[in-house]
């Protein structure tokens, strides 16, 4: 027996379900398929909840503002608290070179719409009390990024797509997808068969094997990242802050004070980890225990209450791969998020739900031509 939809989704996740809310409250039957038990059970759930539009490459900034006016906008329109807190991102500079880094992105930033300012080394100790002020040079400043819960945030864009008319399929492994004369027409999974004339790949760390199932190589490798978070203590600190600059065995090191007042803290290890193990290492605690009690000393006492390890599935360039392709007709990708699915998803859903229904504004075109497989992917984005 075969069940008949206007379009089918792969993954359950970070944009999956929020592309699957867009594409339902549009009108167009929407079924998401996912092997794990329920919506954000990959690695939405190992996301830090960071949301910000601070980037270098146009179309992940015009993605994100509109997910920020998404997230921003939650609670208000739907009831949902989604612990949304618009504390804004500071990237911070303790050298000339990332000094003049920032300011050269700000062109670019600037001119893509970004809200985002250069604030001298004051107002960084305003922002962030305690931060050593020796070399401290100054930062960037985007207020209107924030951070909000990826659990309740995914759960909140689940039960709203499913009042808008989303179908879901848990605990059900995509096994092929149904092509005919050059069209996709569907899905077999382990458990039946779909049938739709749009599929469209989201399935995270798992795209490139989606791919392979229309025979296209994905260029999507995963490596993984840490996370930590610590007891709560009074709240200090309202943006997240980004320190650029390396470390032992890291490149650059990020933290947040959430509302509960609980630090949250990663990094991005050096050399990078391939690969899709998501068990712990024993190395994380203490280089990000490291880093944090370097850049603020008074966090020297603060108590971490676990870790965990989640995966960034990334492209060449460090954007993602969203659009139809040339060897199928009905197939769409919206892959290689670079781990920053949680904060493009819901922009990037209402994008995916335009392209199904071809009503894509020349914002949209130049997005889309940004983000194709077919780009040059030797131009990396630099905030990725």
């Amino acid at each position: 027996m075969s069940y008949k939809f206007d379009a089918i989704i792969i993954g359950a996740g970070s944009v999956g379900v929020p592309s699957a809310l867009a594409l339902a409250r549009d009108g167009i039957k929407t079924l998401v398929i996912d092997n794990t038990p329920s919506a954000g059970q990959g690695q939405n759930k190992k996301a830090i909840g960071g949301i910000r539009a601070t980037h270098t490459a146009p179309a992940k900034i015009h993605l994100c503002l509109d997910s920020i006016k998404i997230f921003s906008t939650w609670e208000e329109k739907y009831g949902d608290d989604i612990e949304w807190f618009q504390g804004g991102y500071t990237f911070i500079a303790y050298n000339e070179e990332h000094e003049q880094f920032m300011q050269d992105n700000l062109v670019i930033q600037k001119k893509a719409g970004l809200e985002i300012d250069w604030v001298d080394k004051e107002r960084i100790q305003d922002l962030v009390p305690g931060i050593v002020a020796r070399d401290l040079r100054g930062g960037t400043l985007s207020s209107k990024d924030g951070n909000a819960s990826p659990l309740k945030s995914i759960y909140a864009f689940y039960r709203q797509s499913v009042v808008e008319g989303a179908e879901y399929r848990f605990k059900e492994k995509v096994t092929s997808i149904i092509t005919e004369s050059g069209f996709a027409k569907g899905v077999k999974t382990d458990k039946g068969v779909y049938e739709a004339d749009t599929v469209i790949n989201i399935a995270g760390a798992g795209a490139k094997a989606v791919g392979k199932m229309v025979g296209i190589d994905l260029p999507v490798y995963p490596d993984s990242h840490e996370s930590g978070i610590s007891e709560p203590v009074k709240k200090f600190i309202d943006p997240l802050v980004v320190d650029l600059r390396p470390g032992t065995g890291t490149n650059n090191f990020y933290f947040y004070q959430n509302q509960e007042g609980k630090f949250i803290l990663c990094l991005t290890p050096e050399p990078i980890i391939p690969g899709t193990n998501e068990m712990e290492t024993s190395a994380f605690l203490p280089q990000v225990a490291e880093r944090i009690v370097q850049l603020i000393p008074r966090t020297k006492h603060l108590k971490m209450r676990r870790t965990w390890r989640g995966l960034y599935p990334m492209s060449p360039d460090g954007s993602p791969i969203v659009g139809k392709i040339k060897e199928l007709e009905g197939y769409i990708n919206a892959v290689g998020m670079c781990g920053q699915g949680y904060m493009l998803g819901p922009g990037l859903g209402e994008l995916i739900s335009r392209l199904v229904q071809d009503k894509l504004t020349e914002k949209d075109e130049r997005t889309l031509k940004e983000m194709s497989m077919y780009r040059d992917f030797g131009k990396v984005e630099k905030l990725r």
